[in-house]
């Protein structure tokens, strides 16, 4: 079976990119190109499928909710590739799609908690984590299914209909409360994904899905812009192909915050 782009690493395509062998804008494609082939229904409120949309459901992956930010990201990936075609250097992961857990605000998007209570609500800034890493040049390609409020180990709490599937066997689930993050990352929808750990909520998705996940020390990351679920406990993680691939999204989004005092 041959590698898509979408396969790679984000080490690896970073020096794709680098090199010019490849483009943000067709890594982009590549992984646009995976969402339409695996992703199926975005979730949604309210949604009610027939018989016939629910047995198709029970096929794909369903790591998002809707809608998707596609035309930001080519934005984004556009303005990559011109900044590597003048040979500036727009940071460490310019050009490698993101999948934000949609528990993080990103500015001028829904940030829902996979919930219905926020499912009008527009988040008029970018969390911490989510600024470091769109000034590093990451591609924010949407926000990923959860369960609702993280309050759960499986995403089948969420509100957004359907639930995320596990992109192995879309028979399993995919874990929790990251679900969304960590079978989007495994099915190739994104190549790097941001979780947040609170009790297991990036590690377990992340095995259950095959990929790497971390939780960092309390206060390695700010916390600034997540929605809480215990403010003592909460850790934001990162979700990889590979280790190498943690540890640059950890080296982007780490350090002191003055906006979250436990950083």
């Amino acid at each position: 079976m041959s590698v898509e782009l979408c396969d790679h690493t984000a080490a690896d395509l970073s020096a794709m990119l680098r090199r010019r062998q490849i483009s943000a804008v067709e890594l982009l494609d590549a992984v646009i190109a995976r969402i339409e082939a695996v992703e199926g229904r975005s979730g949604r409120v309210g949604y009610q499928p027939s018989d016939a949309e629910a047995a198709e459901d029970e096929t794909h992956v369903h790591a998002y909710i809707a809608p998707l930010t596609l035309d930001t990201a080519r934005q984004q990936a556009r303005a990559v590739d011109e900044a590597l075609a003048r040979g500036s250097d727009p940071g460490p992961l310019a050009g490698i799609p993101l999948a934000v857990k949609d528990i993080f605000c990103v500015k001028d998007t829904l940030t829902t908690a996979a919930s219905f209570i926020l499912h009008n609500y527009t988040a008029p800034y970018d969390a911490a984590p989510v600024k470091r890493l769109r000034e590093q040049g990451a591609v924010i390609i949407g926000k990923t299914n959860l369960d609702e409020f993280v309050f759960g180990s499986s995403t089948e709490s969420s509100a957004y209909k359907p639930v995320t599937r596990n992109p192995w066997d879309t028979a399993r689930v995919p874990g929790g409360s990251s679900g969304g993050s960590a079978a989007a990352v495994a099915a190739g929808e994104t190549v790097i994904a941001l979780g947040t750990d609170t009790a297991g909520s990036v590690r377990q998705p992340a095995a259950f899905c095959g990929v790497v996940g971390l939780k960092p020390t309390y206060g390695r990351i700010s916390r600034w812009g997540l929605i809480a679920m215990a403010a003592s406990l909460d850790c934001v993680g990162p979700i990889t192909r590979s280790v190498r691939d943690c540890a640059l999204m950890l080296r982007v989004i780490a350090g002191q915050d003055a906006h979250d005092w436990t950083t």
